[in-house]
């Protein structure tokens, strides 16, 4: 099937835009000139598909999701370079309007035909708690997520989902707002301690506090059975497509879907990169726990409150008794609290993931646990801004160990960051390392036997934030990647260099990562591209198959 664009205008508009705000900023016309043979388009028939599974037993289909799901393409801890790392891309936070509907159709029509001929794998997308289950506890409204997964699967592209029980807004890259669902906002409102709180009382509306996982605060059910009525609502929704078009389940476990603690909220100017940030420990459920931790352990003074000198968000290390080099981070009552603080954030994973396990376990699916890439203070022997994350990672522990060893044991994928990062172009006084921390955490799902999948943390587009991408993801130090979501689909990805670069990215990855730059110049001769096109005698255009 060839598809070609009948226009009078430019196939590529070069013109300087701002970061994406909506989906009215995605392409809304695709422009193909001739090709190379080293893709090309195919089409595939749902009901062909469809035709084909009905014929299998359940046993058999099961097999078959099973076989596409953890087939010989892709890298699975056999550190081997040859085998492809399948790209992904994220979708607009925005994909599902706060109506309930999904946003701009068109427009996501044709980015999805775009991607799939470049050669992406498949997109991301963000299930919002705060969008399906709005209208009260166990009303679901899927139906916007079900008109996407059908485009998907018409494009012959896989989906991954989040399922994301926190608030979107007020965080890096961040430039829309979905809060949790009204009822839960309810429910916090007569009890404030249901959220995060810190030592000046500060409470963050992000996440649910996991000291109250297992109380049955919200409406009488726990926040854990709440999460797993909503997954159990989308795997009976979606059961037909699991495994087949939607073949990873990325489980949100806290702030920006990531295992951590909201340590460092943007929101109303509270935190600035790099500053330390601050424990999130003073809900009374939380205080409960350290309390009676304390009490176990013969130091009830300890159980009193977090640490009376940690510092302020956007203090350093060496500003604080706490953190600075000989700090009390090293001290018996240190390792007492970081212990405790550190546990509670993998119990609460372990709850999450085990829950999930449950629900998908024979669906075909991959679950993934999203990890924040906090590489700033790296560098320092307290390693401040990730303690105060849940992390507990210093000069002397390695705090990714046992995150890695909790996802291994359900098989869940460690998802990271700042993959495209290098340790030059960060700010010498923060003390970051990115480099140092990805390698890290290769060892660490290396030595547990977890498989790693990877993003970028900000949005780049240049050829030197792909190659790096690209040296991470080999196996030759550490763990390779299994997978990589590039984030995130927006105007400014579909513009002249920054499509070729993202073009020539997902075929280097297809080859394992063997080519560590892209090209400075199209050598190749690439002619996919996607132009946007602006102004009204520039509407016009007809898309013609043939």
């Amino acid at each position: 099937m060839a598809l070609m664009l009948r226009s009078s205008t430019s196939f590529i508009n070069q013109i300087e835009t701002k970061g994406l705000k909506s989906c009215d900023d995605l392409p809304a016309a695709i422009c193909f000139a001739k090709s190379k043979p080293w893709f090309r388009l195919r089409a595939k028939s749902s009901m062909q598909e469809s035709h084909v599974n009905s014929d299998l037993n359940p046993e058999a289909r099961r097999n078959e999701k099973w076989e596409k799901l953890h087939g010989p393409t892709v890298s699975r801890n056999n550190h081997n370079d040859s085998k492809r790392v399948p790209v992904f891309v994220m979708l607009p936070l925005d994909t599902v309007t706060i109506g309930g509907t999904l946003n701009k159709p068109r427009a996501m029509n044709a980015s999805l035909m775009a991607l799939k001929s470049a050669g992406v794998e498949g997109v991301m997308v963000d299930a919002w708690w705060g969008l399906v289950e709005k209208d009260g506890p166990l009303k679901y409204n899927w139906e916007a997520y079900a008109e996407l997964v059908e485009m998907v699967q018409k494009h012959g592209l896989k989906l991954q989902v989040v399922m994301s029980f926190h608030q979107c807004g007020g965080n890096v890259g961040d430039s829309y707002n979905i809060p949790l669902p009204p009822w839960v906002l309810e429910e916090i409102s007569k009890n404030p301690d249901l959220v995060y709180t810190d030592k000046s009382g500060r409470r963050n509306p992000e996440y649910i506090s996991l000291g109250c996982d297992s109380m049955p605060v919200l409406r009488g059910r726990t926040p854990i059975q709440v999460y797993s009525d909503y997954m159990r609502s989308f795997h009976d929704r979606f059961r037909d497509y699991l495994g087949t078009v939607i073949i990873e389940i990325q489980v949100g476990m806290g702030p920006c879907g990531e295992l951590r603690y909201p340590s460092y909220p943007e929101s109303n100017g509270t935190w600035r990169f790099p500053g330390i940030g601050e424990f999130q420990c003073y809900d009374k459920y939380m205080g409960a726990s350290l309390e009676a931790s304390a009490e176990a352990t013969g130091k009830r003074d300890w159980g009193r409150s977090g640490p009376h000198d940690s510092g302020q968000y956007n203090q350093f290390p060496e500003d604080t008794g706490f953190f600075r080099r000989e700090g009390t981070w090293n001290s018996d009552y240190g390792q007492f609290f970081l212990e405790w603080y550190s546990g509670k954030l993998l119990e609460h994973g372990e709850k999450i993931l085990a829950s999930a396990k449950r629900i998908f376990q024979i669906s075909g699916v991959k679950l993934s646990g999203k990890i924040a890439g906090i590489h700033w203070h790296y560098r320092t022997r307290s390693h401040a801004a990730e303690l105060t994350a849940g992390y507990y990672n210093t000069r002397f522990r390695d705090g990714y160990i046992s995150i890695a060893q909790m996802l291994a044991k359900h098989g869940v994928v460690f998802n990271f960051t700042c993959m495209e990062m290098k340790d030059r172009e960060q700010l010498e006084h923060a003390n970051c390392s990115p480099e140092g921390l990805v390698h890290q955490v290769k060892m660490a799902t290396r030595a547990t036997g977890a498989d790693l999948a990877g993003e970028n943390a900000l949005e780049r587009y240049d050829s030197d934030a792909y190659a790096q991408v690209l040296a991470t993801s080999r196996s030759d130090s550490g763990n390779g990647l299994c997978a990589f979501t590039y984030l995130r689909m927006n105007k400014n990805l579909f513009e002249g260099d920054n499509w070729r670069h993202l073009v020539d990215f997902v075929r280097s990855m297809s080859e394992g990562g063997r080519r560590q730059r892209l090209p400075d110049t199209d050598s190749q001769g690439t002619d996919l591209y996607v132009g946007h096109i602006i102004g009204t005698e520039k509407k016009a255009q007809e898309v013609v198959y043939s």
